[in-house]
């Protein structure tokens, strides 16, 4: 055994800083990549928003602008005329150069201190009584009382024994979001400290709280809530009393929608059991939704697809993400700085900013790349709706884009796609295929809009069965197994045909 040198040559795939980084933001939303670029600009003094006005009516500063370099300006511009000069932004103008322009306020003393202006009191409160009528009033927000809130808002308006208050505030603190109680009255009835109090009397305290607004809250069945809702109706309201009979006595037989034998043991006719079904609709199966509301979630579109002179053109869109460009002053101190500490420093944060302005700019150019594939190969969905949808899986676009797989992966998760036909996510538009008659593919993405089709267009009162479904799919060579339709027409959310038949 002895020490010796050896040269050796070999391939091998490196996993580079910078190739981790435009991985990682290859695979981000946009609002991920709005915090990831905010990160960014925090942590590296190299980086800035480019708020430069190019088109002269960008008054709002909306950062609408494309990336830009001044070191390399050919490299993140698309032409000379983007290119940015610093001698024409005022905000790159330093003190010196201020000076030499004469630009400096007479106005404010330079030993002027914001002691001189600013009042070391507290400020006075805004009041909105003392606004005038061209104040502009600021937003607050939305309130965030929920349903329990509400309840014991119209508690403290309402006479109540303490005794029955105390009754009261265990019977909201019990009740669902859907407005429901969740324990029996019992249960309220155990949990009160005072040996006194009888069930009647959690009785009669329910009763009260069931009549606040929303009617029905604190029911504790469907059955309990609707009754309620009628009972509230005014008494020569048409069809009240045969509603009443069939939430009450029968409410298992309608959810189930056995109208035959609710017929048979209501002794109703069909028009009269219509119309009290109908007004059995009108009434909220779920009061707590009256009042707490889902929060509106909205979508920002990484792309956008229109169609100009019979083409369709697909677009990044320019505001879903702020625009960064290197900060010339600090990057030309690393020519002109006198300490290698620092130069070195300037030097490493200003390839980290040109290393994460690329990784942006290639993130761009791969999500247009495959956007563009998408609509090439769906061109039919954007013409004539999903019924037109082709079969498309991720293998097909990566050697269409000659990427990997696993790209093309990244890519379409959480991203968007605004198009004429609405709002989707990339992943919408790959689905599997179903074999046809004639050899051809079907793709089940338009088997669920065909299935859809078909059920709006049925009758209610014999609706369309999965194995009628199956034939009429056949009768347009398309061949489906009847557990296959059920699974789909499941992923729509439709009921099956025994649960769709109604009367009206």
């Amino acid at each position: 055994m002895k020490a010796s040198l050896q040269l050796r040559l070999g391939q091998s795939l490196t996993m580079t800083p910078q190739l981790q980084q435009a991985i990682r933001l290859l695979q981000l939303s946009t609002l991920d990549l709005q915090t990831e670029i905010q990160e960014a600009l925090d942590s590296n003094p190299l980086l800035e928003l480019d708020e430069s006005n190019e088109h002269g009516d960008n008054k709002d500063g909306d950062n609408n602008v494309e990336y830009s370099n001044a070191e390399a300006a050919s490299e993140y511009s698309d032409s000379a005329d983007n290119e940015y000069d610093p001698a024409s932004d005022p905000s790159t103008i330093d003190t010196s150069q201020a000076l030499e322009q004469n630009t400096v306020s007479d106005e404010l003393p330079t030993d002027t201190t914001w002691d001189d202006y600013i009042s070391a009191g507290p400020a006075a409160p805004v009041s909105s009584s003392s606004a005038g009528p061209d104040s502009d009033y600021v937003y607050q927000g939305e309130t965030t009382d929920n349903l329990q809130d509400h309840l014991l808002w119209q508690l403290n308006l309402t006479t109540f024994s303490d005794l029955d208050r105390t009754i009261a505030f265990a019977i909201i603190d019990a009740i669902a979001e859907s407005g429901y109680l969740t324990i029996d009255t019992q249960e309220i009835l155990e949990s009160m400290d005072d040996d006194e109090v009888e069930l009647d009397e959690v009785e009669a305290v329910l009763k009260r709280i069931q009549y606040f607004d929303p009617v029905g809250v604190a029911a504790r069945t469907p059955s309990e809530c609707l009754a309620i809702q009628l009972k509230r109706l005014d008494e020569d309201t048409p069809w009240r009393t045969e509603a009443i009979i069939l939430v009450e006595g029968y409410m298992e037989l309608l959810a189930l929608r056995d109208y035959r034998t609710l017929a048979r043991k209501t002794k109703l006719k069909e028009h009269q059991m219509a119309e009290a079904i109908r007004l059995i609709q009108t009434l909220n199966p779920h009061p707590g939704s009256a009042i707490i509301k889902a929060k509106d979630e909205y979508v920002i579109p990484d792309v956008s697809v229109k169609k100009i002179k019979g083409r369709w053109v697909v677009e990044l869109n320019p505001d879903s993400m702020p625009k960064i460009r290197v900060n010339e002053q600090y990057a030309a101190l690393s020519k002109t700085s006198k300490k290698s500490g620092d130069s070195q420093f300037i030097r490493g944060h200003l390839q980290e900013a040109k290393w994460f302005i690329k990784s942006i700019e290639s993130r761009n150019e791969t999500l247009l790349k495959v956007s563009n594939c998408i609509v090439m190969q769906q061109r039919g969905f954007f013409e004539y709706g999903e019924e037109a949808m082709k079969p498309l899986v991720l293998n097909d676009v990566a050697e269409a884009v000659e990427m990997h797989e696993s790209t093309i992966s990244r890519v379409t998760t959480q991203k968007y796609m605004h198009t004429p036909r609405g709002i989707f996510e990339l992943k919408y538009f790959f689905s599997s295929h179903v074999s046809t008659e004639n050899g051809g593919e079907c793709s089940s993405t338009a088997i669920r809009a065909i299935i859809r089709k078909l059920v709006d267009a049925e009758n209610s009162k014999k609706p369309l069965s999965d194995s009628k479904i199956v034939d009429l799919l056949a009768e347009q060579g398309i061949k489906v197994a009847r557990r296959t339709i059920a699974k789909y027409r499941d992923s729509l959310s439709i009921p099956p045909s025994n649960q769709r038949k109604s009367l009206i």
